[in-house]
């Protein structure tokens, strides 16, 4: 199955909230460029989202949501195996072989996790502690080579790591070991409200965060309350974090250089800066915006996506589960 010539490259993102414009910038845009060079597994990890509460319905819907705006991003289902993480019980089945080498010390120096238990306390869930290993079977199921991430994820990528090397070292090789594909642009794009911290789609206040699907008039209102500083140059530095995301924003996608950009506003304020900004965002949201619409009315088609790519990597990953499963001792079934 697949082209044996291609290295191999696993992501996905979680439907548990609507995608901001952080997903589509430093995640969905790389993966569409890597297409062509890559055997692609992505998926929606609806297993990820349930580590905190959901409303069924709403996971539902989230969840096809998500993969129309995969395609509608323009990873082409030809090229690439799109699927729902649920689909492929070897997930959860390599997740559990998975955790019984892996350390309890490993997980609590999770960042994420550390800052999570520390705003949940005590009612913190099991899946929040253990769901870095449910990532690293993700990855390892399909001898994953890269895994097209976020600098933010990169801790979870060196579990991963540790886990095939462990595995690997005690009963043969098993995994390959997978490397974090961090691409030079749009890697990270910050809250519009609080430029040091990452955009993250489960922020409180909603001018904090732009969605994929924010008509028009949303994207202005939003981008023309975003948090700049009272310096007045457009500048690409440390000490103006709020005027380089928006500058990093426009980079990415109009595909100029941060330098480029503060050469044309020299001598401008932030306001024709922002205009560009939203007029840039509502040109490349747009047409994305008309597809998914498309999509979600046509629930045959993604259905027939989803289920003969799950077909394919249920294939895949259950090589690698026999594989784990033999070399434990389980007796095959």
């Amino acid at each position: 199955m697949g082209n044996n010539n291609k290295k191999i490259a696993f992501s996905g993102i979680q439907p548990s909230g609507d995608l901001t414009i952080g997903n589509y910038l430093g995640a969905l845009k790389n993966w569409v460029a890597i297409q062509d060079d890559f055997e692609s597994y992505y998926c929606v990890v609806d297993l990820h989202a349930l580590t905190v509460r959901q409303d069924p319905k709403e996971l539902r819907l989230r969840t096809l949501k998500n993969l129309a705006i995969y395609i509608a991003s323009g990873l082409d289902p030809k090229k690439n195996t799109l699927f729902i993480q649920s689909h492929v019980p070897a997930h959860s089945e390599a997740t559990w072989l998975l955790n019984c080498f892996c350390y309890i010390g490993e997980l609590s120096r999770m960042t994420q996790y550390k800052d999570k238990s520390q705003k949940i306390g005590e009612s913190v869930s099991a899946g929040l502690f253990t769901y870095p290993v449910l990532m690293a079977a993700d990855i390892l199921l399909y001898n994953t080579d890269v895994v097209p991430v976020g600098v933010d994820q990169k801790q979870h990528i060196e579990l991963a790591r540790d886990l095939a090397v462990r595995f690997n070292n005690l009963y043969s090789p098993t995994f390959t070991i997978p490397e974090p594909y961090i691409a030079d642009t749009g890697a990270k794009i910050m809250d519009l409200q609080e430029p040091e911290k990452k955009m993250s789609k489960s922020a409180d206040n909603p001018n904090a965060y732009i969605l994929i699907l924010d008509p028009p008039n949303t994207i202005k209102k939003k981008i023309s309350r975003a948090v700049t500083d009272d310096i007045g140059v457009v500048r690409y530095s440390e000490d103006q974090p709020g005027v380089s995301n928006l500058i990093s924003i426009l980079s990415t996608v109009t595909h100029m250089t941060p330098k480029d950009i503060e050469k044309k506003y020299e001598g401008m304020g932030y306001a024709q800066l922002k205009a560009d900004v939203t007029d840039a965002l509502v040109e490349e949201l747009s047409p994305v915006q008309k597809t998914v619409k498309e999509l979600l009315e046509d629930k045959t088609y993604l259905e027939s996506i989803y289920k003969n790519s799950a077909d394919k990597a249920n294939y895949v990953a259950n090589k690698t589960l026999r594989k784990m499963q033999r070399k434990l001792g389980l007796i095959p079934r």
